[in-house]
């Protein structure tokens, strides 16, 4: 006889069927998560790819091995061989700028992984390779650097992020090398690493504790730290098969985060130089530079050797002060050593030793010469001297990094810095914007315009469709239910105010009545300007007998007409060109072009009530709400400037 199983038991069973399948499942995806070969982050930081025999990594992010990153450049990171570095983080890798409450490197109140603010595990990243030793080497090297957070504040406290490199040598055995918040060779600050995602600031100015950050510089408040980028050997030998491991780990909490820049793993059959030095560059008054400015050089010289460098005789720095900038007297910095400016050569010098497997940080200001004009490079390059055999002669020399050096080269301060003066002409072609979306326009990286976007029931957009001598133009169908739409000028971006406007724009005959008026306001949002496109029903070919009138207003007499060369003065089909300039203190000059034959009305009108300058905004209305809306088309808009 067969036995009967209950219908319970049978439920019973399906459903631990479904547990132990759901569990299973769930295991073998968080097995999967932040874990994979890591073979994109050891490529981008080996000199000789074929030495590498594997790779893996892992980490504690559990939805897509975020704390681990390749980039091409970061802030003051660029790549020392190749055209990418690798970056592990105990956060999220790789995203700036940094604000309090997102989740991004350098950030207070950063990412956290693993086991919330101060719970275990604590968030961890490991790349580890696997390489062979090519034949003749002897030593491994790599230029590393460590950012984080957790400095100045946490400096020696339990919060001590670190990152830790390993090889493991048959022939050699295992040697580390640590970077931690507590190693005392931070010598930069977050003034010293724009771009960096380190480049925070307390808003109170005085770090300490869990702060409201931004990335704002203020002097103090620097909230985060780095070391200088320095090279690290490890010994090896011939045809051997090692592992190298880097790990990098939060201590303490979960909260602060902390990255760490690695690239140019090589061999070497010999050690190399024991003095490297490096360079960056940083506009004290902001992006982009422009005559006036104060910069700040900042170098740093590091010891990777075994053996202390000491203060010799003659200089162990000298730096020529930049040509076409002034030295900033008083502005001069060293971390050791003894740091002066020579007047007579105009030079910095530097004097001082270097103890193994340290470094010093010297600092300089200089302002950019008021003469100088768009389109200035300016670069500069020092020279530390070293003793090469330790017989207390500095016989050796390493230049600071070249910024006249090309991208190709990714030098870390191959920074150009553009003098800015003001323009005497901006234009808007609206060739580089895209077609079906809105206008902008910069000079020199400053945004000096910008249109908004339509609304229902009207058309304010870029086209490539029709236009005037460029590849795209900017089209205009606008009616009452659209409201109010509008160009916008920041003109003070380019130290600049307006002393003449004009466009040139192309529009045809309508077949009902319909209007367009153009409201200039300034930044107070008083009138400067008003002009007004009126159809009236004065054509003769039929349903298009609605054609067009151009007016100005004056403020003594009223709606003032500008008259085509046509029958009637009316504005068929084809393209003018407005202008509107300063008179003096008290006029407007109003005229009209046609294409191909030049200027063909030209009026004098009162100025309105407010100046003609500080122009900021082009209002545009319809009074009207046309079923067919008659389309205008508009090219080549510039501005005449003068400096304010």
């Amino acid at each position: 006889m067969r036995k009967k199983i209950p219908r319970e038991f049978g439920l019973m069973i399906l459903i631990s069927l479904l547990i132990f399948i759901f569990i299973v499942i769930g295991y073998s995806e968080n097995a999967k998560a932040g874990s994979y070969d890591g073979k994109d982050l050891a490529l981008a930081i080996l000199v000789n790819e074929s030495t590498l025999v594997s790779s893996s990594y892992t980490d504690a992010d559990a939805s897509g091995h975020r704390q681990g990153i390749v980039l091409s450049s970061l802030g003051t990171m660029l790549p020392r061989h190749g055209s990418n570095f690798t970056l592990l983080s105990s956060g999220v890798a790789g995203y700036v700028p940094v604000t309090t409450d997102e989740e991004n490197p350098g950030d207070e109140r950063g990412s956290w992984f693993a086991g919330g603010k101060k719970g275990y595990p604590r968030d961890e990243a490991t790349l580890t390779l696997i390489l062979d030793v090519p034949p003749f080497m002897h030593y491994l090297y790599y230029d590393i650097q460590f950012f984080s957070a957790e400095a100045p504040e946490y400096i020696g406290t339990q919060y001590n992020d670190k990152i830790t490199v390993t090889v493991d040598s048959p022939s050699q055995g295992v040697t580390t090398y640590v970077i931690d918040v507590n190693s005392g060779d931070f010598v930069l600050w977050s003034n010293d690493i724009p771009g960096s995602g380190f480049n925070i600031f307390a808003q109170s100015g005085y770090p300490g504790g869990v702060d409201i950050v931004d990335t704002t510089l203020r002097i103090p408040g620097a909230d985060a730290g780095a070391t200088a980028l320095v090279t690290r050997e490890h010994p090896v030998s011939p045809y051997e098969q090692i592992t190298v491991t880097f790990n990098m780990k939060d201590s303490g909490d979960n909260l602060f985060d902390s990255a760490a820049f690695i690239d140019n793993l090589m061999f070497s059959g010999y050690a190399i130089p024991n003095i490297t030095a490096r360079k960056t560059v940083q506009d004290l008054n902001g992006e982009p530079t422009e005559a006036g400015d104060n910069i700040r050089y900042i170098v740093t010289i590091t010891n990777i050797g075994d053996a202390d460098q000491g203060n010799n005789p003659g200089n162990e720095f000298e730096d020529i002060i930049p040509y076409n900038t002034t030295y900033l007297g008083d502005s001069i910095t060293a971390t050791s050593g003894i740091i002066n400016y020579i007047e007579e050569e105009n030079k910095i010098i530097w004097n001082g030793g270097v103890p193994a497997m340290s470094s010093v940080a010297l600092t300089f200001d200089v302002t950019v010469n008021t003469s100088v004009i768009n389109g200035t490079i300016i670069s500069n390059q020092g020279v530390v001297y070293w003793d090469s055999n330790e017989n207390g002669i500095n016989d050796a020399t390493e230049l600071t990094d070249d910024p006249t050096t090309t991208e190709l080269d990714h030098d870390p301060t191959n920074i150009t810095v553009i003098s800015f003066e003001p323009p005497s002409t901006v234009t808007e072609y609206f060739s580089d914007d895209s077609a079906g979306g809105k206008a902008t326009q910069s000079y020199f990286g400053r945004n000096w315009f910008e249109t908004n976007e339509g609304s229902l029931g009207s058309i304010f957009e870029v086209v490539s469709s029709y236009h005037y001598s460029t590849s795209k133009a900017f089209k205009t169908k606008i009616r009452s239910s659209g409201g109010t739409l509008y160009w916008n000028y920041s003109l003070s971006e380019l130290d600049s105010d307006m002393i003449w406007w004009e466009v040139w724009f192309a529009c045809g005959n309508s077949s009902e009545p319909s209007n367009l008026q153009l409201d200039f306001k300034n930044i107070y949002g008083s009138t400067i300007a008003i002009i007004k496109f009126e159809y009236i029903q004065a054509g003769i070919q039929s349903p298009t007998d609605w054609v067009l009138e151009l007016y100005y207003w004056d403020p003594t007499t009223g709606w003032n007409r500008l008259y085509s060369d046509y029958t009637g003065g009316y504005l068929f089909n084809g393209w003018y060109k407005l202008r509107l300039e300063r008179n003096g203190e008290s006029f407007i000059d109003y005229s009209l072009n046609k294409s191909g034959i030049g200027m063909v009305d030209f009026k004098i009108g009162n100025q309105l009530g407010s100046p003609f300058e500080n122009l900021a905004r082009v209002e545009w209305t319809n009074s009207r709400n046309p079923i067919v809306c008659p389309m205008f088309f508009w090219d080549e808009h510039k501005l005449g400037l003068t400096t304010t």
